[in-house]
């Protein structure tokens, strides 16, 4: 059973996945090499809180509850040792994230499970570095992860189905609705998401539409609650662009990164974060 989970990474999709596990009851470690980043994600979690008892969607108690479980840590280690589920979401990086599960498996209990938030790596890959490979399973949630009701469920070669069964539980009891999908390139959600994305960037670069107007044509015509464009922006066009090359190396050149993504992505236009993308961002 359970009860103890740890996010390591304290980004926009650990904080995230942070907010929703001390939320669904279960003891959170959130840990990050850099306690200045902590700090803002607590900063960060406190606010969606705050947020979630002002709309109502969030009880008071249950706030103050889930802040009460929620730990910072910033040594490895500790962060690892008492967790039965540990969640992985560092940057879009093989050796990274590789390297990082190295480590962890050192520390933990022979029966915690390990998870990625990977949105594209090969799970079996990742998990070969690891010894409880069946133990071994990707966790892709979707950015905002308090607000996104997907998560996609990624089994590896050798994922037993105890692991898939408790990773289930977990997803579900954060008010989660699981897919489950095998490995390979993409998963599911990553592969349709990159190749409307990237035909739309086509279609930008190419005149053929505005921005607004390639998104609106996505959101008016088939119900996207956001266009391709704005959600790159939002997830960060070098983000996109390195999805967008593993995918193409694995899958062919249907996934080939435009031209226009490249010079974007050179010349700082990220998107979101750095204020300009597809759209103009003001200052958070």
């Amino acid at each position: 059973m359970i009860r103890q989970i740890a996010v390591i990474g304290s980004g926009t999709m650990g904080r995230g996945i942070a907010y929703l596990g001390a939320l669904a009851g279960y003891d959170t470690v959130l840990y990050d090499v850099d306690p200045a980043a902590l700090d803002a994600a607590k900063s960060s979690i406190e606010s969606i809180f705050r947020k979630g008892v002002e709309k109502g969607k969030v009880t008071e108690t249950d706030a103050t509850l889930a802040l009460a479980r929620l730990h910072l840590a910033s040594d490895l280690e500790p962060a690892a040792r008492g967790a039965e589920l540990i969640i992985e979401a560092v940057p879009e990086n093989f050796e990274l994230k590789n390297d990082l599960f190295a480590q962890v498996d050192l520390y933990c209990d022979e029966e915690t499970i390990l998870a990625s938030n990977t949105s594209s790596i090969s799970i079996s890959k990742l998990a070969a570095t690891v010894e409880r490979r069946d133990r071994f399973i990707g966790m892709h949630f979707f950015n905002p992860p308090h607000v996104m009701k997907l998560i996609e469920i990624v089994t590896g070669e050798r994922t037993s189905d105890a692991t898939v069964n408790a990773v289930r539980e977990v997803a579900e009891k954060m008010g989660k609705t699981p897919i489950i999908v095998r490995d390979s390139p993409g998963f599911a959600t990553s592969r349709l998401g990159v190749a409307i994305g990237l035909e739309a960037i086509r279609m930008y670069g190419e005149g053929v539409a505005s921005a607004e107007d390639i998104d609106r044509a996505m959101e008016l015509g088939y119900n996207h609650p956001m266009g391709p464009l704005r959600l790159t922006d939002l997830v960060g066009l070098d983000v996109r662009l390195g999805i967008a090359e593993y995918l193409a190396s694995a899958l062919g050149p249907r996934f080939e990164p435009p031209q226009v993504l490249r010079e974007m992505v050179a010349a700082g236009k990220l998107g979101r974060k750095t204020g300009e993308g597809f759209y103009r961002w003001p200052a958070e």
